[in-house]
């Protein structure tokens, strides 16, 4: 029997992909200034010129769109793959020996931070009044916590590693928090290079250490 396969068009699936893209980016712009709790879908919608009804369809609420927005600022694309899957990842499991793959994190770190510092500090301001906010700020918190945990378990495997993996995860989720890149980079004016050694130090002086 024959079966009957729905066709999709790939020009529709591009204008699509665009039209999502073009959502976020007016909510990464909107979300930061004048804020999220100040930023409508209509103004979202206007700015990205389309309509309130495409937002819906897209992300189906604003909640929606900011917790996809802080994802796919967090990765710098729109693909659908996990972070243990992503390339930077691979590259550190590949190294030997605990400094080579805490400069590898670092400079992954730093490029992320540079990419997401704006929203991720709006989106902290924002979780101080607004529950959505509140609650996509608390799974940023804990996915970062998981994530660091993984990592303190790839670092261990050298053997370089003389603290418990609790407080390694700790320490390294500490670090990498993105309120140290606004600090130093930002505020102080470090060059990024500078950041880089300062987490690979910092954190190389205290794994090392004995509980």
């Amino acid at each position: 029997m024959a079966v009957n396969r729905r066709y999709v068009s790939p020009r529709r699936q591009e204008q699509a992909r665009q039209t999502r893209r073009a959502i976020l980016d007016a909510a990464a712009k909107l979300f930061v200034d004048p804020g999220y709790a100040a930023t409508p879908l209509t103004t979202v919608a206007a700015e990205a010129g389309v309509a309130v009804q495409t937002v819906y369809a897209v992300f189906g609420s604003k909640r929606q769109l900011l917790s996809e927005l802080v994802d796919v600022t967090l990765v710098g694309d729109d693909e659908r793959l996990a972070m243990a899957e992503r390339s930077f990842v691979a590259d550190i499991r590949a190294l030997n020996g605990l400094r080579p793959k805490l400069a590898r994190y670092a400079r992954h770190l730093a490029e992320t931070h540079a990419r997401q510092v704006h929203m991720i500090l709006a989106l902290a301001s924002a979780a101080t009044a607004d529950a959505d906010a509140a609650a996509i700020w608390r799974k940023n918190i804990e996915d970062r916590r998981r994530g660091m945990a993984m990592f303190a378990a790839d670092l261990a495997a050298t053997g370089e590693v003389r603290v418990s993996l609790e407080r390694a995860a700790d320490v390294l989720w500490l670090a990498q928090d993105i309120r140290n890149y606004d600090w130093l980079v930002r505020e102080r004016g470090w060059p990024v290079e500078r950041f880089e050694r300062w987490f690979v130090d910092g954190v190389a002086a205290v794994l090392g250490a004995p509980d």
